[in-house]
């Protein structure tokens, strides 16, 4: 069993038990099973349950085994077989040789059948469904026992053996155990045990006919294996008194126990395989592989990291109670996985064309680009062309601008990122009134963006060059449902929640050395969002998948109102049926208009205009404190947020490090109708945490982490830092046997280096910061890597 991630699994309820256990002398080795039914995808709700039930395998040194619970051949198929153990795989987990199967069981499970019969503990009932049913009674009125409830045990053996030699079709009898049928829990009343199902298994073939039902074999699987914690979700709470019974009434070795928890219910999705199957039948999405779908293999294809599953699952720990976990919280789990790995680069997905009028004809300006900010512990450089015919984002212009309009507009002047500055000097739109082309000029003396008398430009815009860029799809997935809850009416079907926008394909362009990368690299599209080329992506036909926004934006598209079911339940259209052909000037699938879009800062900018004191606090914020535009935008658009910031400021006054914390990690946190300050993290928190960082005391890893436990009310930052041992490590002493560790462990990819693959120096420093907790002085880290990998 190996998990690719180092981090320390957190503690909960079900580790205190193993502890108990271990501590008592009950168990000497810690075994867990994953025990799917291959009748359909993985999604993330099997996600969390794979990493508890690996994650305690690889805490305690026990072992994990993957099982498959395959006995209804009506339902399961190799194809999931298959896609269940990737999504295992994928996720960062191995099974060695502990590879299991029920349908390998069902000899030893019949055998278990047998001695119940002769012990008078089962017996074959002929009833019908419905009768069995009828008088099984309710929870107010006891059962009644069964006609055939005393047959004698030579009757029972005789029909039993006859139902295995298919004697008899389908219901004419099952076997059932004999239990009470006045217990209060009704799993008790007789439960079936197994049942006559004439069709072929994908594992046996057509040698069984009779198959066990799952309780039964559940149990004895368990037994079979020797598991010690049989962990479920807790739905199967009243199951385990007939857990219980099959153990102990049958003739196995081991006794295993069973523990619940809760299991994982995600906003704006269902987490059913049934609903998920009827989607996938139904056409609503394009299989189980869809991007828009809670599957493993649909996150896997959209671009989500394995390592960002895998950090959500232990984020949201393990409860005993069901409660349903914001999506918001997934998706900030992702942007904070792909924040300190994804480069960043330029991608133009609703293009307009620029002529830069005075620039000479033919001519390129190569330009020196970063792929990562300075607070991310990894480097490298890209040439960005720069040539008389650009591309610019259609929505960076605006004819009639509002006053805060710091992009493109009429007169105005705006920074090219990594560029030149250029002011606009005429706008060229088609008979359709449709925007064809801007005419600006560029300052050759901006060269970088900036220039020698160092005047201020407020605006920077990404950018393309239209003779170098390469022509990209981009999908542009958004929440499945348009609702929270999507199933939880059981008045309205959940297919009218459909969220008709949560497939948007956009065509444009992507700067050259995109398309010299290596297939599986996640980019972050400056101002866009993060994307992921997609599997059908060639090299003359790039497509891309937006992983997930750079911040989220679902709450400002939604309505304050209750919100209804669709018009239609049909969800977005395939990619054949594009919906809107962004950048081509072409009209929606329906032959809708473009909308008249407004920019996002529009609520803010009519904040300011009702509230003199924020719209003082914007120009203060940008020309005397000196904060980018976005930052000051973002900042002075409520009252709530601007207090915030300033008493932030009051406890460490360094604005240009308290604002872009306060901007790309509390704000996020703040849901749909609530405020800053309803966050458990107080101004001063975030003061005392943007210095710690700023002194170089704690890693922005760890600082993430440290608010993250304030957040959940477990203390103060000192204090969390003190007691978690979570200070910075840059003594060479302390990293070198992690170095040490981390190359034994990965002994292919270190002959790749040292054969020169260089690039995968960002790898090791990313297993060394996961085995610090995020802790290690990352430059430190660097250097002595290099040292080591270079066998100096």
């Amino acid at each position: 069993m190996t998990n690719s991630s180092d981090a320390p699994t957190p503690s909960n309820f079900i580790h205190d038990i193993i502890d108990a256990d271990l501590e008592a002398g009950r168990v000497q080795k810690v075994v867990t099973r994953f025990p799917p039914e291959p009748n359909g995808y993985l999604h993330i709700g099997h996600a969390k349950s794979i990493v508890l039930n690996f994650g305690i395998a690889q805490k305690y040194g026990g072992e994990c085994h993957l099982r498959f619970d395959d006995t209804n051949p009506l339902t399961e198929d190799e194809e999931y077989v298959a896609s269940i153990q990737n999504d295992v795989r994928w996720l960062g987990y191995d099974w060695d040789e502990h590879l299991y199967f029920a349908s390998n069981y069902f000899e030893k499970m019949y055998a278990c059948a047998v001695h119940l019969v002769k012990e008078g503990k089962a017996y074959v009932d002929s009833q019908s469904q419905e009768e069995i049913r009828e008088m099984r009674g309710t929870l107010t009125r006891a059962g009644q026992p069964s006609p055939y409830r005393e047959r004698s045990v030579a009757e029972n053996l005789e029909l039993l053996e006859k139902m295995r030699a298919g004697e008899f079709g389908d219901g004419e009898h099952v076997l059932r155990a004999k239990i009470d049928m006045s217990n209060p829990n009704m799993l008790m009343r007789d439960p079936l045990l197994y049942r006559i199902r004439h069709a072929t298994h994908h594992n046996t073939g057509d040698a069984w006919c009779i198959y066990p039902m799952y309780d039964f074999a559940h149990a004895l699987e368990d037994a079979f294996e020797s598991v010690t914690h049989s962990i479920c979700t807790l739905e199967f709470e009243n199951n385990r008194e007939l857990y219980d019974w099959v153990i102990a009434n049958s003739p196995v070795e081991s006794e295993p126990h069973q523990y619940e928890f809760a299991r994982l219910n995600l906003g704006y999705t269902v987490m059913s395989k049934r609903k998920l199957l009827q989607l996938v039948r139904d056409e609503e999405v394009e299989g189980w592989d869809d991007p828009r779908m809670p599957t493993i293999a649909g996150m896997r294809r959209r671009g989500v990291p394995p390592e960002a599953l895998r950090n959500f699952c232990q984020l949201i720990g393990v409860a005993k109670a069901n409660s349903t976990v914001d999506i918001q919280l997934l998706e900030y789990t992702i942007r904070d996985e792909l924040n300190m790995k994804a480069p960043r680069v330029m991608a133009v997905i609703d293009p307009v064309k620029v002529t830069i009028t005075n620039f000479p004809e033919g001519e390129v300006d190569w330009l020196d680009a970063d792929y990562f900010p300075h607070d991310v512990p990894l480097e490298g450089t890209r040439k960005v062309p720069f040539s008389r015919e650009l591309y610019i984002e259609r929505d960076d212009y605006l004819e009639d601008a509002p006053k805060k309009w710091y992009r493109l507009k009429p007169g105005a002047e705006v920074r090219l990122r990594y560029g030149y500055y250029i002011t606009c000097t005429e706008a060229i739109y088609g008979e359709d009134g449709e925007l064809q082309e801007l005419l600006c000029t560029y300052d050759p003396e901006s060269r970088g963006g900036s220039t020698p008398d160092e005047r201020k430009v407020r605006g920077t815009i990404h950018w393309v060059s239209a003779t170098h860029a390469k022509a990209a799809t981009f999908n542009l997935y958004d929440r499945l449902f348009t609702v929270e809850r999507p199933d939880g009416d059981a008045e309205v079907d959940f297919q009218e929640y459909l969220n008709p926008d949560s497939l948007v394909v956009a065509r444009g362009f992507v700067e050259p050395s995109v398309a010299e990368d290596a297939a599986d690299v996640r980019y972050q599209f400056e101002r866009q969002g993060y994307f992921w080329r997609d599997e059908s992506s060639q090299d003359d036909a790039l497509v891309f998948n937006r992983i997930v926004g750079l911040r989220d934006s679902w709450a400002k598209q939604q309505k304050k109102e209750a919100p209804k079911p669709a018009a239609s339940k049909k969800a977005a259209p395939k990619p054949a049926a594009v919906k809107a052909s962004k950048g081509q000037g072409e009209k929606g699938a329906a032959g809708e208009d473009r909308p008249n879009k407004r920019p996002a800062s529009y609520e803010r900018d009519q904040a300011r205009a009702a509230d003199p004191q924020l719209a003082a606090c914007q120009v203060r914020y940008a020309e005397e404190l000196g904060l980018s535009e976005d930052d000051a935008d973002l900042l002075s658009g409520d009252r709530d947020v601007s207090s915030f910031f300033e008493a932030a400021l009051q406890a460490y006054d360094r604005p240009q490090v308290v604002a872009p914390w306060i901007v790309n990690e509390v704000l996020p946190l703040v849901a749909e109708e609530q405020t800053v300050a309803s966050l458990s993290v107080s101004p001063t928190d975030v003061a005392t945490l943007v210095k710690m960082v700023d002194d170089d005391r704690i890693t922005t890893a760890v600082s993430r982490e440290v608010l993250a436990a304030v957040l959940a009310s477990e203390g103060d930052p000192e204090t969390i830092v003190r007691e978690r041992g979570l200070e910075k490590v840059s003594d060479a002493e302390s990293l070198k046997p992690v170095i040490a560790e981390v190359m034994a462990r990965h002994p292919d990819n270190v002959t790749r280096y040292r054969e020169g693959k260089t690039t995968l120096l960002g790898f090791f420093i990313g297993q060394v910061m996961k085995a610090t907790g995020g802790a290690a002085d990352a430059v430190k880290v660097r250097q002595m890597l290099e040292q080591e990998l270079a066998g100096e």
